[in-house]
């Protein structure tokens, strides 16, 4: 697949594996500055293993991983990761939420947007919580902000979780599947904050299995299967009229108007 030199997030030849189970297969793929990304495809084909490789909460086992400016090579056993102060800001340029909104459950939700502008980001409290409080406006959630994660749905929670991993100034976002331990009406109000993220411009890599979402918003969709991507495209060509038999099988029950899990 054709790299770009213009894009914000560059992967190229990424490997992966566990043991014998070859997860990522020589995985390349662009996603340029302000473009919303979808990774579509069955369980087990990769994608969350992709998102987990772009912040090395998962090391490659090879290729090349760059985020803006900076970039990282992956050689198997002779690679080394940098010291913890450039893995640290390598991290910090990719704010990832996940299915499970792994909240603080001892902090209130202002103290968890707050928490790592004050300890990593050393910003001021007063000045991370006037930037906690804006951001928990940009979700709809700044009238819980007193509140405790115990005392929020799913939603909420999971809006709080993005709020919070805005607060670190990421250059790209990521989201693994986001919506999947939701309950089917608390799905829609986690959707729209990520639309208004993609409508400003935000640069988004996401995993879902919500279709018609990632044809409506991403402005781009990856199809994986088996460790590779098999199809990569404009969002709505590639869930309207897919090309590869691959991609139309797992879009098949889309079409026939049932979710494509």
């Amino acid at each position: 697949m054709t790299t770009s030199t213009t894009s914000m997030i560059e992967v190229s030849h990424l490997g992966k594996r566990f043991g014998s189970n070859q997860v990522l297969r020589d995985v390349s793929l662009s996603v340029e500055k302000g473009q919303a990304v979808a990774l579509i495809g069955p369980s087990g084909s990769g994608k969350s293993t992709l998102l987990r490789c772009l912040n090395l909460l998962t090391v490659p086992d090879e290729g090349t991983v760059r985020i803006g400016e900076q970039s990282l090579t992956f050689t198997g056993a002779a690679t080394r990761l940098p010291k913890d102060a450039v893995l640290a800001g390598f991290r910090a340029r990719t704010g990832m939420v996940f299915q499970h909104f792994n909240l603080f459950p001892h902090m209130t939700v202002l103290g968890n947007v707050m928490e790592g502008p004050v300890t990593v980001l050393q910003q001021p409290k007063a000045q991370a919580a006037e930037k906690a409080r804006a951001l928990l406006a940009k979700v709809g959630m700044e009238h819980k902000a007193d509140a405790w994660p115990d005392q929020l749905s799913g939603g909420q929670k999971q809006r709080v979780a993005i709020a919070r991993a805005l607060a670190m100034e990421p250059k790209v976002m990521l989201f693994d599947e986001v919506t999947s331990a939701l309950d089917p009406e608390l799905v829609g109000e986690v959707l729209r904050v990520i639309q208004s993220l993609a409508e400003e411009g935000m640069t988004m890599l996401l995993v879902t299995h919500e279709m018609a979402f990632a044809r409506d918003v991403a402005h781009r969709v990856a199809f994986m299967r088996d460790g590779v991507i098999v199809e990569y495209g404009p969002a709505r060509q590639v869930i309207e009229a897919p090309r590869e038999a691959a991609t139309q099988a797992f879009l098949a029950r889309f079409h026939e108007g049932r979710p494509a899990r």
